[in-house]
């Protein structure tokens, strides 16, 4: 006796991951898709070779940043803590653990830590090798 198993029930058990390749990623938590800033302004990559940079900025309880403004798209998610940023004539917004947002470029801004626990933020820069990642406003 001979069983006969159509193809195509053959490839969707493979596709389906039962027999197949572990897929890649299990689970995925949307964190951000954006084309602007958080105050509106039309993300720009800079002109140059790719440079991506990454780090993590910690604000203690009571100190802030000095003004300054990005030559590079950055990515920021706060792992911890609560940042107030302050963005002059824009406002003031305010984000907490679990936030993501493309920060503001061309546009002078600073972050203040006005908790009682440290800010950890990861900073995510989508440079080139031809702009600071970071410029401090001249004092």
């Amino acid at each position: 006796m001979t069983i006969r198993i159509p193809l195509l029930l053959i490839l969707a058990f493979l596709v389906d991951g039962v027999a197949a390749e572990p897929r890649a990623y299990k689970r995925v938590e949307p964190l951000l898709a954006s084309d602007q800033t958080v105050i509106g302004e039309t993300l720009a990559y800079p002109a140059g070779n790719a440079k991506a940079t990454s780090s993590i900025v910690t604000i203690l309880p009571g100190e802030e940043t000095a003004w300054h403004k990005h030559g590079a798209p950055l990515y920021a998610y706060i792992l911890s803590g609560e940042v107030t940023v302050d963005y002059g004539d824009k406002g003031t917004k305010r984000f907490s653990a679990g936030s993501a947002f493309m920060e503001a470029m061309d546009h002078w801004h600073r972050g203040m830590n006005l908790g009682d626990e440290p800010v950890r933020i990861l900073a995510v820069y989508l440079g080139s090798d031809q702009v600071e990642n970071v410029i401090r406003k001249p004092e």
